[in-house]
């Protein structure tokens, strides 16, 4: 049996309709006469979801018991048994309850597919993995549960369920999608229309890139080489020549008036690596190219059209620009040229040649520098001046005992020599004056430059062939030497810049001191302008004496309009401007993910503070209202003139006054905390104390029978505030004494670890999963079933708040056996004098009312 297929409807966002779209792709298959079984569906209490699930036979779940309390989750083994041809099973990326075989649900489904059985799923956008960090920054909000890309890209189908912001809005306010309690919220914050949208560019950006991926499998395996402009794809050709720049722009324009149109601009490179372009004009070109928007790549081959067309058919192009060939008129008698070519063989792509100010002025000739060391190129031109006249007077002497081939051959092997001291042209010079000396001392007739015997004319033709050949190739090998001995320096700093950014290593002066101590500069600075007319500002600098503006600099790179990286101490040769400008444009991305991160941090406390007053407005709503309607009620019964209360009416009545203050109290000394604390305005006031001194002031307020205190005298004194303190130990507690059960008590133990002391408060409750355990400090969390009127959340967040401010931790973890275990982490005091007394009017908490 084969394994099943996946069909995944994909959202941008929840509420868009993947449920419903799915739920309605099985009642087709199903009316078609396809055995259809609802694995599990989640509705969030949707009447038209729910109505979608009627006539379809559902597995019923399976339930797990987690700390105490019961969960569902899909019974994955029933639906395998049940064996139906296609399972409906919403929600991909959710996390199954701990205690599962399987901590995805995607693992889940990987069994059904395994067992042969079709099956239809659904995933928003923001849970892809890949996509995570980035709708963070959109959202302000993390992602908790994901799903690997590739889980969904190996699906036989995905289907995205599109609707606009504006749409997806309207159904949230006519309560289509959430409880009406929560439309406000969700409205002013993830579903606003800034994040929809951008969410939904994300998800149409993601489907089209798959899209991309099942075309370009299709045309692999089916072997189709022709081009099939489902999108326009500009193909620019580059050779690191001047003209560079006109045609990346025309070939930008050419994929902007085309809707979607991709710009790629590729370099076809000599396998050799011998005639490369000037590395400093290609990563202008390159920089140039992506600030258009498009991609840069090179390629290796002999046949410069070869490659270029096969990289564009690789990439499915439907037109070429090339520029005018910069060749004079006589040099066509070699060959049509790259253009003519790739024109007549490029197909049904189109070909565009772009004329431009250099076509037909003919290429600059470039003549390789010599690579070898100054000494030995002395050496080279010692023995290629006085070495053949040496030579040649020391024959002269036994001219009637030697024969002219073996002068030849002497002279042939000074000239190697030459040839390995010094390269092409120490040589040349060697074996031209060779051949001169030949034949006007030892070629008849003698001291004539005239030889009378064809044989030795030819003789004297080889001899300077071979020593030309040899001089060449010891030139070639010098130069690949030293090519090899670069490309492996780039290559390693490359590889320690690459290796920096998978570390996540984003300082930067860290960065521009690798850069001075790479090329050996004085001093590296970063200058950055807000408009083309502004003045320079330096980012980033090490060394003495940085520039403050490019024209200042020996090297200054370019990274943008506004961005350049200003290098002073000497001047680089231009092989060097290839990692140079790598560096530069980690550089900018070093500024751009600093800005990114500012703009998040920015976007997180505009959330946070959005969330605080939602959550504000609905304490005010419900739990201040419910105290002040318990204060009114018995005030109003009281003063009623028509009823006659008897003493113990009237008792009632004034405790339920006395406990509604008291919890108008509490619930704003804790508002005010909180404002105090996002605020930043506490300021703790330390003097050493006991802890023994404090836990009973923190207990006020809370039934004895409800709390066991266990807090030696012995222990160490603690540097604290004890007014912050005892707000600290006094939630804490009064939040375990609400979730223990009441025949089960509080206990508060402390005890010294190492230089700390580690107050636990222990409660026998519930417990709290570990994934919650954080967001329990959060402000305005109430866990679990908690009732409405148990507070608005803020006790164990103003408690860690205070905690923290006096130099503490708090922290939560399990109760062996069951429960939930408060630890609070408090230095000893050092030895030392007595602090003075605080001065008039700081800032203290206000005394807790008993």
């Amino acid at each position: 049996m084969g394994r099943g297929k996946l069909r995944i409807y994909l959202g941008a966002a929840p509420g868009v309709g993947k449920t419903y779209a799915m739920l309605g792709e099985g009642r087709r298959r199903r009316g078609r006469g396809a055995d259809v079984a609802v694995g599990l569906i989640e509705c969030h209490g949707r009447p038209r979801t729910e109505a979608m699930l009627e006539g379809l036979e559902v597995v019923p779940r399976r339930t797990l018991v987690h700390r105490g309390t019961p969960f569902t989750e899909m019974d994955t083994d029933a639906v395998i048994a049940r064996r139906p041809k296609v399972a409906l099973i919403d929600e991909l990326a959710h996390t199954n309850v701990p205690g599962s075989r399987n901590a995805k649900r995607w693992q889940d489904i990987d069994e059904i597919l395994d067992a042969g059985i079709d099956v239809i799923s659904t995933v928003n956008i923001q849970h892809l993995e890949s996509l995570n960090d980035v709708v963070e920054s959109i959202t302000g909000v993390p992602q908790r549960e994901t799903v690997p890309d590739a889980v969904v890209r190996r699906a036989d189908q995905i289907e995205l369920v599109d609707m606009s912001p504006e749409a997806l809005r309207r159904r949230m306010a006519h309560g289509n999608v959430y409880a009406p309690e929560k439309v406000d919220a969700a409205l002013a914050n993830y579903f606003r229309v800034g994040n929809l949208t951008a969410l939904r560019e994300l998800a149409l950006l993601w489907v089209a890139d798959r899209v991309d991926e099942y075309l370009r499998q299709y045309r692999a395996d089916h072997g189709i080489d022709a081009t099939w402009p489902a999108r326009e794809r500009i193909v620019v050709g580059l050779t690191g020549g001047p003209e560079g720049d006109t045609l990346i722009r025309r070939a930008a324009r050419i994929a902007t008036q085309a809707s979607g149109g991709q710009l790629l601009a590729v370099y076809v490179s000599r396998n050799d690596g011998l005639s490369a372009a000037s590395p400093e004009a290609l990563e202008r070109q390159r920089l140039l190219v992506e600030t258009l928007d498009g991609t840069f790549h090179s390629v290796i081959g002999d046949d410069v059209t070869t490659a270029l067309l096969d990289f564009a058919r690789g990439v499915n192009a439907t037109q070429i620009v090339l520029g005018s060939s910069r060749r004079r008129p006589w040099q066509y008698v070699l060959g049509p040229g790259v253009g003519a070519t790739v024109a007549a063989r490029s197909g049904d792509i189109d070909v565009h040649i772009v004329t431009h100010e250099h076509a037909g002025v003919g290429r600059t000739v470039h003549v390789p520098r010599s690579v070898l060391g100054r000494r030995r190129l002395l050496a080279s031109w010692l023995v290629a001046l006085t070495g053949p006249v040496l030579l040649t007077l020391i024959m002269v002497q036994f001219r009637q005992h030697v024969g002219l081939p073996t002068e030849m051959l002497l002279y042939l092997l000074l000239t190697v020599v030459g040839g390995l001291l010094g390269g092409l042209w120490a040589s040349a010079v060697t074996a031209v004056l060779a051949s001169l000396l030949l034949n006007y001392y030892f070629t008849p007739p003698l001291h004539t430059l005239s030889i009378s015997d064809p044989e030795n004319f030819f003789a004297l033709a080889v001899f300077v062939v071979v020593a030309l050949s040899v001089a060449t190739v010891v030139d070639i090998a010098a130069r690949r030497t030293e090519q090899a001995a670069r490309s492996r320096a780039e290559s390693e700093t490359l590889s320690f810049l690459a290796g920096s950014v998978l570390r996540g290593e984003q300082a930067l002066p860290a960065l521009l001191e690798r850069v001075r101590e790479t090329f050996g500069m004085e001093s590296v600075a970063l200058l950055q302008r807000a408009g083309p007319h502004d003045p320079w500002t330096s980012v980033g600098s090490v060394g003495p004496h940085p520039v403050h503006r490019p024209e200042q600099a020996d090297v200054d790179v370019p990274v943008s309009d506004s961005l350049a990286l200003a290098l002073s101490g000497r001047v680089l040769p231009a092989a060097d401007r290839r990692v140079l400008g790598a560096f530069a444009a980690q550089a900018a991305v070093v500024l751009e993910r600093r800005r990114l991160v500012a703009e998040a941090a920015e976007a997180r406390r505009l959330a946070e503070g959005n969330r605080i007053r939602t959550a504000l407005l609905a304490a005010v709503s419900h739990d201040l209202r419910t105290p002040l309607a318990a204060i009114k009620a018995s005030v109003s019964s009281l003063r009623s003139q028509d009823v006659r209360w008897s003493p113990e009416d009237e008792r009632e009545f004034l405790a339920s006054i006395e406990d509604g203050a008291d919890r108008l109290d509490a619930l704003i000394g804790n508002l005010l905390d909180m404002s105090r604390l996002q605020t930043g305005t506490v300021t703790p006031l330390f003097r050493d104390v006991a802890l023994d001194e404090i836990v009973p002031g923190a207990l006020i307020g809370i039934p004895e029978s409800a709390v066991v205190s266990d807090v030696p005298e012995t222990l160490p004194t603690v540097s604290t505030d004890p007014g912050l303190l005892d707000r600290v130990l006094a939630n804490i507690i009064e939040n375990a004494v609400k979730h223990s059960p009441p025949d089960r008590r509080v206990h508060v133990r402390a005890e010294v670890v190492r230089d700390h002391i580690e107050l636990r408060v222990v409660d026998r409750g519930p417990g709290v999963p570990d994934e919650a355990k954080e967001r329990i400090f959060e402000p305005f969390q109430r866990h679990g079933d908690a009732p409405a009127g148990s507070g608005v959340g803020l006790g164990l967040a103003v408690a860690r708040g205070f905690a923290e401010a006096l130099g503490g931790s708090l922290d939560a973890e399990d109760t062996p056996g069951g429960g939930l275990t408060i630890v609070l982490t408090m230095r000893t005091s050092p030895h030392r004098p007595p602090p003075p007394e605080p001065p008039p009017g700081a800032d203290m908490p206000p005394p807790r009312t008993p």
